[in-house]
């Protein structure tokens, strides 16, 4: 079986189906260069990378909790991290990029403190320390607030698909535990969407409005504890089974 009979064998079979075969050459050039990719794609990025990939991230949530995602510029975000544009699109595609990475970051975070509601625990703790942590939240992380509230004004252009995957389920879930305490009698028959909603907007509010609120307010470390203490007492009494009247 010469070489001249094998090449008009190839030639032969490439004639009668030229596409497998472009196919068969294309897999031997992925497979050969598969390697190398792999070895790029497993390379740890350096330290200074990581360490820009945090300024720029930091700057670009500075940048879109002031100014929302159609208002903020890959400018703006650069001169807030000190680096200059083509940096930022070495580690970045675009602004986009930057959005849904903080996005998808936080995402995780903002869930937290409903994970955290103990189906097992006392219904008026939980609840209680639940409002807490979502106070805290608004507290320690403004910024991530506003960019979350933002996404949401703009119609979750980003986040969507995350809310039906991630909030969804685990907000049924929990509406679903409280609804079980309802029914044991344990807490006041509230409506447990709506409740959750209401934690939400009380809660939040410290960050979403934060320019208002620093207006209106003074000596920022009191009135942390008088939020507090507000809030625990309003959900205290919206909680409490209500005891029907004993007839004389």
């Amino acid at each position: 079986y010469t070489i001249a009979a094998r090449l008009e064998s190839v030639k032969k079979c490439f004639r009668q189906n030229p596409g497998a075969w472009l196919r068969v050459l294309l897999f031997k050039a992925q497979t050969q260069k598969g390697p190398q990719m792999s070895e790029v794609s497993a390379k740890k990025p350096s330290r200074i990378q990581r360490r820009n990939r945090r300024v720029i991230l930091d700057a670009a949530l500075n940048i879109f909790a002031q100014h929302g995602f159609r208002g903020a510029t890959l400018d703006q975000i650069a001169a807030e991290a000190g680096l200059s544009k083509p940096n930022i699109l070495y580690y970045f595609q675009g602004k986009e990029d930057i959005h849904v990475s903080l996005l998808s970051q936080l995402m995780e975070t903002w869930l937290d403190p409903l994970v955290e509601l103990d189906p097992q625990g006392d219904p008026e703790t939980e609840i209680l320390d639940y409002v807490q942590r979502k106070l805290d939240m608004a507290r320690d992380l403004p910024r991530e607030s506003r960019l979350f509230a933002g996404e949401i004004l703009q119609g979750a252009p980003h986040m969507g698909p995350h809310l039906e995957s991630d909030l969804k389920p685990l907000f049924d879930e929990k509406c679903a535990v409280i609804s079980g305490w309802i029914d044991q009698g344990k807490i006041a028959a509230l409506d447990p969407q709506h409740l959750i909603f209401s934690i939400w907007a009380t809660t939040q509010h410290y960050a979403d409005f934060e320019a208002q609120v620093s207006v209106l307010l003074e000596e920022e470390a009191a009135n942390r504890q008088r939020a507090s203490n507000h809030l625990r007492s309003l959900f205290s009494a919206l909680l409490r089974p209500h005891t029907p009247p004993q007839s004389s």
